[in-house]
């Protein structure tokens, strides 16, 4: 097909893929699960590591890139991926870790306003921090945990959320992007509505920073908080991040630890705590030197190549694979379960069919690198960075290979330890 060539040739980030390490003979379309190493992620964890070997302990606030200000350092950077201040992010934690550190310092069951709002489609781990926030408190989650219900299995109206917004919601933890169907929120009008009902809101973030743009300080959201192996690829396990809109500067953290400390005042090693006036209160242990390192080379190619044109890219990606689906995969018993309308849709493509785990098997045998997800479902994510359209159409095209010949059917239909 001549058309993914053209558009291959017309791409103004085609340059930014020479920055990964693609293995030959492999199409990777998990980019929204673990996102590719890039060579400036790889050496700037290598100067880390040579400034361990170098300096020692001095490394802390010496060498050309003192680790006890790295932290800082990465969450400025960090801000204008989730459109908020400087002072407003920090790289810090993991997604639960962070949330649970969130529930800690905001959650204030008082009066009627006991309850924490989500919805039944949002990722695992969110959901069991939530509910041990709940118990700890001495609170029965089945009571005071409000879960939106889905009315197709993929998507949430953002009707049915404001109309579970009451006087006994404390606060709502949403998700930025359904992990499964990939479905974008309206993060504006739910911050808008629920403080209009007096809740707290914040958002996780993980399957949309660093694939479209976002605005939290100027939405009012209260807080956020994201992990960075996914499109930020910053490998796996690296440091995630929370926002916390500047209007709550000053509450004191719920899980208070030595990192929190202002930086001016964390050595004097009193027993009474001086929070940094900012986001950084919010830390809790030492920074993960290492799991922060890769971000400082992989942030430098968003700066680059600018989140604008990489949602841009991100949807015509998306929009092509949906095209093919379309036209390649009818009658093979495949539905499309996420939204097709590019403002509603984050960065992946979600197919659903009932041999969804050994058709996973089998693109992998191929070299079609997918994401399975339980009971059946097939995320595709082409990636503004570093996939092409060539490697779209090559992907779906062999999919249909694999449909057309029954390849699936020699291999079990059932997920792998990790899926």
């Amino acid at each position: 097909m001549e058309e993914e060539r053209d558009l291959d040739r017309l791409d103004s980030l085609k340059r930014f893929r020479e920055e990964f390490y693609i293995q030959p003979e492999m199409i990777y379309m998990d980019g929204n699960s673990l996102g590719l190493m890039s060579r400036r992620a790889e050496r700037t964890l290598l100067e880390i590591m040579d400034s361990w070997k170098a300096h020692g302990i001095n490394g802390w606030t010496g060498g050309e890139c003192p680790w006890f200000y790295l932290p800082e350092q990465l969450s400025a950077k960090m801000a204008p991926f989730v459109g908020a201040k400087p002072e407003e992010v920090m790289v810090t934690g993991s997604t639960t870790s962070n949330l649970h550190q969130i529930l800690a310092t905001f959650f204030r069951p008082d009066g009627k306003r006991t309850k924490i709002l989500a919805d039944e489609l949002n990722f695992p781990s969110d959901i069991y921090a939530i509910k041990s926030q709940l118990e700890l408190r001495g609170l029965d989650p089945v009571e005071h945990l409000v879960s939106v219900n889905s009315r197709d299995g993929h998507l949430i109206e953002e009707e049915d959320i404001i109309g579970a917004m009451s006087e006994e919601i404390a606060m709502a933890i949403l998700p930025s992007v359904l992990y499964r169907s990939g479905q974008v929120l309206d993060m504006p009008a739910l911050t808008e509505a629920a403080h209009r009902h007096g809740i707290l809101i914040g958002y996780d973030l993980c399957h949309s920073v660093g694939a479209m743009e976002h605005s939290l300080h100027d939405w009012g959201a209260d807080f956020a908080f994201w992990c960075t192996y996914k499109f930020l690829n910053g490998g796996p396990g690296s440091t995630g991040g929370l926002f916390i809109h500047e209007r709550h500067f000053g509450t004191a953290p719920g899980l208070a630890g030595w990192f929190g400390s202002d930086k001016e005042k964390q050595f004097d090693m009193e027993h009474t705590m001086t929070p940094a006036p900012h986001a950084g209160a919010y830390q809790v242990g030492t920074p993960n030197i290492f799991s922060m390192a890769p971000l400082a080379g992989s942030l430098e190619l968003f700066e680059e190549a600018g989140l604008s044109a990489l949602r841009e890219k991100s949807l015509r990606l998306t929009r092509f694979m949906m095209e093919l689906v379309d036209q390649e995969l009818d009658g093979h018993g495949f539905k499309m379960a996420n939204p097709r309308e590019d403002g509603r849709r984050g960065g992946h493509v979600y197919l659903e069919h009932e041999e969804a785990a050994r058709i996973c098997s089998a693109l992998k045998a191929e070299g079609v690198i997918p994401d399975f997800r339980a009971p059946k479902g097939i995320r595709l994510a082409p990636v503004a960075l570093y996939n092409s359209f060539e490697e779209v159409c090559q992907t779906i095209l062999t999919l249909k290979k694999i449909m057309d010949e029954k390849a699936y059917m020699k291999f079990e239909n059932q997920r792998g330890v990790v899926a």
